[in-house]
């Protein structure tokens, strides 16, 4: 028992050495409603700079970005070329996902989503480079074997047109495992002062029905290295526990639930539970018990002041909007752009070759 508790233990302090960057593009045809062409890089699961094909230039959208800006403007003019650009390289890369799916005409939503994860503390790199079409897994690089891995069959046509192109595949292993984390430490300078403000959540108990299980929702927390759990006498529970996702609220904080089965939990035994909220960056835990007083419904009045709001007025953020963009953004990277101390490598040729080299000029 005492090794098992020191195993969870690790796993709920592990989350705190590992960074992301991530780079999001999608390209669409057939809706007049959303634009042709999204991208959005991501680092540390918060939006850094955003851009479509509304929209002149690349929009920054944290202080910290506008310093780097500041401090590097080529950076930043050749980042934000390269990613409108990279509309014309995509399409030409991607149309034949449509001819191999035999589907030409309607509306078709192409998505890219590619970077790395860092964990600096081992130094370990995990990168990865995958296509979504029309809402669905459709490629995915293997970066071991350099070769991509076919989601469905209607995959299969491309994926052995990408298999023989060792040169590209050469490239983008190179971008996710070794240019992608300069970028990434480069950024955790810039932003250390905004990842170094953590944000506490405010916490509820909630409940739909008496039958239903008790979830503890935790909402405003930041940055999202963030675990919680359930424990009865002191130990962590698997049992009868449903751990949610980390999601993004619309004022860029996170929120997150998890869910404790009680129909087998007598109403003496309500006492030895609580759940246990960990932050990355703040010392102390937050404990909740598990009180029949403070659980919030909608169908009774239990734990509800007449002077306080309900959860949907409170304690549960409007993420419809966020949902909706995430899912038409939600898996393409934007790539390719110059840098004077961590430059990409140009690109194999190819039939786009007049385009890779504008993106990447010779010096």
């Amino acid at each position: 028992m005492e090794k098992l508790m020191i195993l969870l233990l690790f796993c709920h302090e592990a989350f705190t050495v590992k960074h992301s960057l991530k780079f999001q593009v999608m390209i669409s045809s057939g809706n007049p409603n959303i634009p042709d062409y999204m991208a959005a890089a991501n680092f540390e699961e918060v939006e850094m700079a955003y851009y479509d094909s509304n929209m002149k230039t690349p929009e920054p959208r944290h202080t910290w970005v506008r310093k780097l800006i500041e401090n590097d403007p080529q950076d930043w003019e050749g980042f934000s070329e390269d990613g409108i650009n990279y509309e014309q390289l995509l399409r030409v890369q991607t149309d034949s996902f449509k001819q191999h799916s035999n589907q030409t005409g309607g509306v078709h939503i192409i998505q890219q989503m590619l970077g790395c994860d860092w964990d600096d503390e081992t130094e370990k790199v995990i990168g990865y480079n995958q296509y979504g079409y029309n809402g669905e897994d459709f490629l995915t690089f293997d970066l071991e074997t350099e070769t991509w891995i076919a989601a469905n069959p209607q995959a299969d046509t491309a994926k052995q047109e990408w298999d023989g192109n060792t040169a590209n595949n050469q490239y983008w292993k190179n971008i996710v495992i070794n240019v992608y984390p300069v970028w990434l430490k480069k950024y955790l300078i810039y932003a250390s002062g905004f990842l170094d403000r953590p944000e506490l959540p405010s916490v509820s108990l909630l409940q739909k029905t008496p039958s239903s299980p008790v979830s503890c929702h935790a909402t405003g927390f930041f940055p999202h290295r963030a675990v919680m759990f359930w424990r009865k006498d002191g130990e962590d529970l698997h049992e009868g526990v449903d751990q949610g996702e980390i999601l993004l609220n619309p004022d860029e904080t996170f929120q997150m639930s998890v869910d404790l089965d009680i129909s087998s939990v007598t109403p003496e035994d309500w006492r030895r539970y609580d759940w246990v909220f960990q932050l990355s960056g703040v010392k102390d835990d937050i404990v909740t018990k598990l009180d029949k007083a403070e659980i919030r419904t909608n169908w009774g009045n239990i734990g509800i002041r007449k002077d306080e709001e309900t959860p949907s007025e409170k304690t549960l953020p409007i993420v419809v909007a966020v949902a909706v963009l995430v899912i038409l953004i939600s898996v393409i990277g934007f790539t390719v752009y110059k840098k004077k101390k961590a430059k990409l490598p140009a690109p194999p040729p190819d039939n786009v070759s007049e385009l890779s080299e504008k993106l990447n000029p010779e010096t």
